[in-house]
Formats: structure tokens, C-alpha cells, sequence
């Protein structure tokens, strides 16, 4: 399912929809301010993945080493609100110090 052709109110030109991606991991909730153009909600949820992936892997590279369950997700919306949540979630599980 592509995104909706958005025309400018004045010029009546196509516009792409701008998204923002929220990042929420744990209890910490950081906002996108700016957003991002894109073209599809394909292209929606491929960025969010991505930017979900990233945030995996700086978790998992963290010092003090990342342990016990970690639940991070990405709250896309549009100017309409809600759009998609992507989620991910791990545990690390010391069995030996």
C-alpha cells in the first residue's frame, strides 16, 4: 500500500508525505521533530526498520555491557497522527561473569 499523493493547497503540485519516526526505548520517549519526506509507506516502514536495527545494535555494543530484557520500538505518524509501530525486543542473559 503506497502513501497517498498529497497536491500543495496553492500550486495543486504533488507534495510527499512527511513522517516522523519517535524512538522509544524502554521508558525514554525521543521525538522527531523534522521528519522525513517519503515517497511510500514501503519506504515508511524499510526507514523505521532500519533506524530500529541501528538502535539494536548500539544497545548491544553499550558499555556497561546491555543485560536483561530490552524493549525499544519506533512510532511512526504523520501530520494526521499514528501511521505504524515497529518493535523489536531482546534479553542478554549472563551465565557466567
Amino acid at each position: 500500500m503506497d502513501a497517498a499523493v498529497l497536491l500543495h493547497p496553492r500550486t495543486m503540485e504533488p507534495v510527499m508525505p512527511r513522517y516522523f519516526f519517535d524512538l522509544l526505548e524502554g521508558d525514554i520517549l525521543a521525538v522527531d521533530e523534522e521528519g522525513l519526506e517519503l515517497s511510500s509507506l514501503r519506504a515508511v516502514q524499510a526507514g523505521a526498520a532500519k533506524s530500529l536495527a541501528d538502535m539494536a545494535r548500539d544497545a548491544v555494543h553499550s558499555f556497561p555491557p546491555a543485560t536483561g530484557q530490552h524493549n525499544m520500538a519506533i512510532e511512526v505518524r504523520d501530520v494526521c497522527g499514528p501511521l505504524m509501530q515497529v518493535k523489536f525486543s531482546f534479553e542478554v542473559e549472563r551465565l557466567r561473569a
